[in-house]
C-alpha cells in the first residue's frame, strides 16, 4: 500500500511465517504485562502478532509520517499508542519508569546505533529481539575466536545475553533487500555492573579491535598502560581471541594503573 522509502531504510517484512517467529520469540511473563516497543512498525505486519499475545502492554514508535494514522486505523486498540517520532531520540526515561522490551523489523541503516541506544539504556531495557543485517547479526552475538567477534560483540554481551535465532531470506520483504537477514535476542544480565567502567572498556576494545591482527602486546600499545605487568596468555593473543571477561579483567586492570 505504501512505496517503502529508502532514506529510512525502509525494506517491509510481508512473510506471515516470519513475522509470526519473530513475535514469538519475545519472552513474555505469565503473570504479568511486558510493556513493549515496537520500532518502525511499518503496516503492522509484527504487530498484528504482538497483539496477540497476552500479557503484554504494546506501543509502537514510528518515524514514517504517512504510517501512523494508518496504524491508529487498523489497530483501533493501539489509537493512543502511537508515537510518532526517532527512536534514536526517544527518551526512555521521560516515557515510562517501568522495564521495557524492544522489538522490530529495525532500518539496517541505523541498527547498530540502535544497538548502542539499547545499551544506553540498558537499565531499562531488559530484552530486544529485532531483525539485523545477518553480518551484524553475527557480529552481536559471536564468541571469541569466531571471524564476527568484534567490537559490537564485547560491548553488547557485558551487558546482555546474546542468541542468534533464524535467519530470514530477502523474498520476506518488500522491497528484497540486497542483503541476508538474521533475528537476534538479547537478554539483560546484571554479572558484572558493579564492576564496569564503561568509557575504559569502550577504549581497550576499540583500540585493540582496531588492529584485530595484530598481538595485543602491540595492539593496545597506545594506551600507555604498563604491559610488561601482563600475562603473556594476554599479550601473546589477537583481540578477536580474548573473551568478554578476559576484556573486563583487562579493564579492571588498566583502572587500577
Amino acid at each position: 500500500m505504501f512505496r517503502t522509502k529508502k532514506s529510512l531504510g525502509q525494506h517491509f517484512l510481508k512473510d506471515l511465517t516470519v513475522a509470526q517467529a519473530v513475535a514469538d520469540a519475545l519472552i513474555l511473563p505469565e503473570n504479568e504485562d511486558l510493556k513493549v516497543l515496537e520500532v518502525g512498525p511499518g503496516q503492522g505486519m509484527l504487530t498484528q502478532f504482538l497483539l496477540q499475545k497476552e500479557n503484554i502492554d504494546l506501543t509502537l514508535i514510528e518515524l514514517d509520517r504517512r504510517l501512523p494514522d494508518y496504524l491508529k486505523e487498523h489497530f483501533k486498540d493501539l489509537k493512543d499508542r502511537v508515537i510518532e517520532q526517532d527512536v534514536l531520540k526517544f527518551d526512555f526515561a521521560a516515557w515510562t519508569d517501568q522495564k521495557v522490551a524492544l522489538i522490530g523489523n529495525y532500518p539496517y541503516n541505523i541498527s547498530s546505533q540502535i544497538l548502542f541506544k539499547v545499551i544506553e539504556n540498558r537499565n531499562q531495557i531488559t530484552q530486544m529481539v529485532g531483525m539485523f543485517q545477518k553480518e551484524v547479526a553475527q557480529r552481536i552475538t559471536s564468541k571469541e575466536g569466531i571471524k564476527a567477534y568484534g567490537v559490537l560483540s564485547v560491548l553488547t554481551q557485558v551487558f546482555y545475553k546474546a542468541h542468534y535465532l533464524f535467519e530470514v531470506p530477502p523474498t520476506a520483504f518488500d522491497p528484497p533487500p540486497k542483503v541476508q537477514s538474521a533475528v537476534i535476542r538479547l537478554e539483560r544480565i546484571h554479572d558484572y555492573d558493579e564492576i564496569i567502567d564503561e568509557s575504559l572498556l569502550r577504549k581497550i576494545v576499540k583500540t585493540a579491535f582496531n588492529q584485530r591482527r595484530k598481538k595485543m602486546s602491540n595492539a593496545i600499545k597506545s594506551l600507555n598502560l604498563p604491559l610488561e605487568e601482563l600475562s603473556e596468555d594476554i599479550l601473546h593473543k589477537r583481540p578477536d581471541k580474548l573473551s568478554v571477561t578476559d576484556y573486563l579483567d583487562l579493564m579492571q586492570w588498566a583502572k587500577s594503573k
